[in-house]
């Protein structure tokens, strides 16, 4: 009896044995994870990074979050750590273009090119504060009396504060130009000059101003406090910084101008820029290497971390330094900045 030939066999598995196809591998829960956090980290840097380079504040709550600029390289930097965690190429390199871009936006200004107008005629000293509804009024008035300023410009100063400090300050600072109204509308520029031409730009909170004369020559002061970028009213923030640029660019050609106060912006933000751009007005903490020293809030659980008070001259004003001062009981620092005028070329 014939047997049936053997199946051959030629070292391959039989197919009812071989094991079946590998499965393929979807990324973990974890990875897409990581991923959609990295994007959430992104999307804020990005987007305020963005209006900084294209010299717009955008709407809220953009003009808000760019008084955080510098400290959004955290969220970018963390977003690139979750992107390259979930191993995503594309959006790895995206997150490195954030990083990169706003760690560039967060680098402090640098100083303008130095442009001599003359010798020193002057040594002026100037202080910036805000009083906060004057509950700073008795520290402003003991830092008054130890520096010595010869001008003070003080925002949310109200009737109370005012009197306050001219009785205190009468020998120092016999002169002064104010707005006299309640709570945070309140302002008063004090001087050791005599002041006249008084006047003030039209806003919501007091923004009074006068022309002293230094040194046989005429100095325009003007007091800033813009309303604040809060939602819903950053336009009439935009439109009082748009009226200080309005009585810059209207004063007569050559007159020296000393703009100080509580700009409730930052040089992170474009209509602060517009104000103080090109050669116009220079910026004396800009001037002096201090362009990122934080002036808000000096009160509460987060330290100072955007510098919104500024002192702003025409260029024959050469800022030869810049202090940030506490004043006690008000939320902001104060901007002590020394000044030389320079004499008529």
């Amino acid at each position: 009896m014939d047997r049936a030939p053997a199946a051959a066999t030629d070292g391959a598995p039989d197919a009812a044995t071989a094991p079946p196809p590998p499965v393929p591998v979807r990324p973990g829960l974890r990875t897409r994870a990581a991923a959609w956090a990295a994007g959430a980290l992104l999307a804020v840097p990005a987007a305020v990074a963005g209006c900084r380079a294209l010299d717009a504040d955008g709407v809220t709550p953009l003009p808000q979050l760019l008084s955080f600029l510098p400290w959004l390289t955290v969220p970018a930097g963390l977003g690139l750590l979750l992107a390259a965690v979930a191993r995503r190429r594309g959006l790895a390199f995206l997150a490195v273009l954030v990083l990169a871009g706003t760690a560039w936006a967060s680098l402090p200004y640098t100083p303008p090119l130095a442009v001599t107008y003359g010798d020193p005629v002057a040594r002026i000293r100037v202080i910036a504060s805000n009083v906060e509804y004057g509950q700073g009024t008795g520290s402003l008035i003991d830092l008054a009396l130890r520096e010595k300023p010869q001008l003070l410009y003080v925002s949310e100063c109200d009737p109370a504060c005012g009197r306050a400090l001219a009785a205190a300050l009468s020998r120092q600072l016999p002169h002064r130009v104010s707005v006299d109204a309640e709570g945070s509308s309140g302002s008063v520029i004090l001087s050791a000059y005599p002041l006249r031409d008084r006047s003030a730009v039209p806003a919501a909170m007091g923004m009074p101003g006068a022309t002293a004369q230094i040194a046989g020559r005429a100095v325009r002061l003007q007091l800033a406090h813009p309303l604040p970028p809060v939602p819903g009213q950053v336009g009439l923030w935009k439109s009082e910084l748009a009226r200080l640029r309005a009585a810059v660019e209207a004063r007569p050609a050559g007159e020296t101008l000393l703009l100080a106060g509580d700009f409730n912006a930052s040089q992170d933000h474009a209509a602060f820029r517009a104000l103080s751009s090109g050669r116009t007005l220079l910026d004396a903490a800009r001037a002096t290497g201090s362009s990122r020293a934080p002036t808000w809030p000096a009160e509460g659980p987060l330290p100072p971390y955007v510098q919104i008070d500024h002192v702003l001259t025409t260029p024959d004003l050469t800022a030869v330094a810049t202090r940030f001062l506490p004043v006690p009981g008000s939320d902001h620092r104060a901007v002590l900045a020394d000044l030389d005028l320079q004499d008529e070329r």
